[in-house]
Formats: structure tokens, sequence, C-alpha cells
């Protein structure tokens, strides 16, 4: 997950193999695996949206990462929203219904 280094706000989610998390760690800017291309994604490269990576967290198991990053550009979403975690799910006591607020 990336978060804004200075406020903490996740931005996105997204997902890493061996040579993503070679070249983040090599070039200090996010670059991901995108399961739907199946290809490297370098965060930045087309859009001009960058993610400078100002440190990089670890879970317990060594299976999760944080990346805590600058983001350059006008937002990190591909809706061109400065996060992809605009939507909030309602939570209603009970009601078996999930309703997106913020769509």
């Amino acid at each position: 997950m990336a978060v804004d280094a200075d406020t903490g706000q996740p931005l996105m989610l997204a997902y890493m193999n061996e040579e993503s998390l070679r070249m983040t760690l090599a070039l200090r800017q996010a670059v991901y695996w995108s399961r739907s291309r199946k290809e490297i994604w370098h965060k930045g490269r087309t859009s001009g949206e960058f993610q400078d990576v100002i440190e990089m967290l670890v879970d317990c198991d060594q299976d999760a990462l944080v990346l805590r990053v600058k983001q350059r550009g006008g937002g990190c979403c591909h809706t061109k929203r400065a996060t992809c975690f605009y939507r909030r799910v309602a939570l209603g006591a009970g009601e078996g219904v999930v309703r997106l607020e913020g769509a």
C-alpha cells in the first residue's frame, strides 16, 4: 500500500513482484506489477504522477509493504483523484446491504 508520507492518507493498493521491488529500491520511486497488463508499471512514467519513496515498511510476516511516498503530479488515482480510496462504505446496523458513498 502507498500512503502519503506527510499525512498518512492511504493513496493506493498495488502489487509488486521481485523485479518491481528491486526497481523501487534502486530508483526510490514506486514501481509495481500490473496484474491486468502482466507487466512492470513504473508509477508516473506515462502520467507524470510519480511516487517518490520516502520510507518502506514491511509487516511481521514479511509479505506486505507500506510505501510512504511523496506523490508528484495531480493525483495517484486513474480517476484523477488524490487517492484511490475516495468511496466510503455505509455501515448500517444489521442492514446486510453495502452502500458506497461518494461514487
